[in-house]
C-alpha cells in the first residue's frame, strides 16, 4: 500500500477498489484528461470510459469530482444492470470520515428525495401504461394519414392547404412530445425497443437525428439552465440569458446583436418560416413549449447543487388542464419530469403532490403558472436580460 494523493491510504494505481479518498482528493479528478465521479460513495476513474459512454462523453463528464448518484439512477432504468460496467472502473470509495455528499450539500434533503424515489419505485410509478402510448401514437398517423388523404383527393385550394397546415402542425408537435417519451426510455420496459421506437418517430415521422437529440437533451436534464453545460441555453452570442450572462457579455463590451431588442428580434426569428406553412406553426408550438418552463428561471454558472435544488431552480411547472397535458406533451410536469426523467408521462400528475410537499418542507420553490403568464414571462425574461446588458455595456 502506499499513501494516494488526498493522504489517506489506497493501494497503487487505485486499480484495486479498497482504497479511500477524500473529497478533496475526488475533486481533483475533474478535469478533461482525468475524470473521477462519485455513485453511493463508490469512486470511479471513467477517464476512458466516458468516450464510450452510450449517452456520450459530455454528459456524464459535466458530473466529474461530484457525487453523481441521483443522476445515475435517474437516467437509467435498470441501474442495477448498468452496475456491471463500473465495476473495472471502481478505484475505492470515500472514507469513512467524508460525507456521502459534495460540496456541503444537504444530506437531509438529498436524503429525503430518495426516499421520494424509493416510494416512486414501490408504488410503480415507473410503469408506463402500453394502451395510452399506443391510442397517441395512432392519433399522430391518423392526422398525418387524414392531412395527405385531402390534399390527394380534394387538391390544394388555400382552405385545404391550411387546414392540411394545421393537421400537420399538430402531428408533428405530437410526434416531437412521443419521441420524446421514447428517448428518455420511459415507454418500454426495455431499453432497446425504446430505442428503436425512438428512431423510428424522430427519424421517420420528424425527419431528425436520435443521436443528436440524445447528446443535447441529456446534457440538458443532467445540468438544467447551467452555462456551459446545457445546450440549451447555449444561444451561441444570439440571445443574452438570465441575470449572470448579460452582465458578463455587457462588462466586455460583446455586443454580437443589440441584446436590448431580443424581446423583439425573438418574434422576428419565429417569422422567417412564414413561407413553409406548417413548419411556421410547429416552430411555434415547440419553442413556446420548450421554452417557458425554463427560460425565465435562473440560469447561471455551475453551482454544484444536490439533484432537487438544481431541478427547481431552473425549472417551473404550468397548470394542469386536459388541453394543457395535451398540447405540452403533459411537460406542463416540467418540474416532475426532470426529476424523475423516465417516468411515463401519465403518472406525473400522481408523484406531483408529493414533489410539492417535499419542496415545502425544506423550503424550495415549486413554481405552477398558467399557461399564459409562462409565455408572457418568455418575453419579460429577454427583456430583463437585454436591458441588463445595456447597462453594463453603457455604465461598467
Amino acid at each position: 500500500f502506499a499513501p494516494a494523493k488526498g493522504g489517506v491510504v489506497g493501494p497503487v494505481g487505485g486499480r484495486g477498489g479498497s482504497a479511500v479518498y477524500t473529497w478533496e482528493e475526488v475533486q481533483r479528478h475533474s478535469h478533461r484528461g482525468d475524470q473521477w465521479l462519485v455513485i453511493d460513495r463508490k469512486v470511479y476513474n471513467i477517464t476512458q470510459w466516458v468516450k464510450r459512454h452510450p449517452g456520450g462523453i459530455r454528459v456524464i463528464s459535466h458530473f466529474a469530482g461530484e457525487d453523481a448518484t441521483d443522476a445515475f439512477v435517474a437516467f437509467h432504468p435498470n441501474p442495477n444492470f448498468v452496475r456491471k460496467f463500473l465495476k473495472p472502473l471502481l478505484i475505492g470509495e470515500l472514507a469513512p470520515t467524508e460525507p456521502s455528499q459534495d460540496h456541503g450539500k444537504n444530506a437531509v434533503l438529498v436524503q429525503d428525495f430518495q426516499a421520494l424515489r424509493n416510494r416512486v419505485e414501490r408504488e410503480g410509478l415507473l410503469c408506463a401504461r402500453p394502451l395510452f402510448f399506443s391510442l397517441y401514437l395512432g392519433h399522430i398517423l391518423l392526422l398525418e394519414a387524414l392531412a395527405l388523404g385531402l390534399l390527394w383527393v380534394w387538391g390544394t385550394s388555400w382552405s385545404l392547404t391550411l387546414l392540411c397546415s394545421l393537421m400537420l402542425a399538430t402531428s408533428q408537435s405530437q410526434a416531437g412530445w412521443l419521441q420524446h417519451d421514447f428517448g428518455h426510455l420511459s415507454v418500454c420496459k426495455k431499453s432497446s425497443w425504446n430505442h428503436v421506437l425512438h428512431k423510428f418517430v424522430i427519424g421517420h415521422l420528424k425527419g431528425a437525428s436520435a443521436n443528436w437529440w440524445n447528446h443535447r437533451h441529456f446534457q440538458h436534464h443532467a445540468k438544467p439552465n447551467v452555462l456551459s453545460k446545457d445546450p440549451d441555453v447555449n444561444m451561441l452570442h444570439v440571445f443574452v440569458l438570465g441575470d449572470k450572462q448579460p452582465v458578463e457579455y455587457g462588462i466586455k463590451k460583446l455586443k454580437y446583436m443589440p441584446y436590448h431588442h431580443q424581446h423583439q428580434y425573438f418574434f422576428l426569428s419565429k417569422f422567417l418560416n412564414t413561407f413553409h406553412g406548417f413548419l411556421f406553426l410547429e416552430s411555434h408550438w415547440f419553442v413556446w413549449v420548450t421554452q417557458m418552463n425554463h427560460l425565465p428561471m435562473e440560469i447561471d454558472h455551475e453551482r454544484h447543487q444536490d439533484w432537487l435544488t438544481m431541478q427547481l431552480s431552473g425549472t417551473c411547472n404550468i397548470e394542469q388542464s386536459t388541453f394543457n397535458d395535451w398540447f405540452s406533451g403533459h411537460l406542463n410536469f416540467q418540474i416532475e419530469h426532470h426529476l424523475f426523467p423516465t417516468m411515463p408521462r401519465h403518472n406525473y400528475h400522481l408523484v406531483a403532490p408529493l414533489v410539492r410537499t417535499l419542496c415545502e418542507k425544506h423550503g424550495i420553490p415549486y413554481q405552477v403558472k398558467t399557461l399564459k403568464k409562462a409565455i408572457i414571462d418568455v418575453v419579460r425574461s429577454l427583456k430583463k436580460s437585454g436591458d441588463l446588458w445595456l447597462d453594463a455595456y453603457l455604465h461598467k
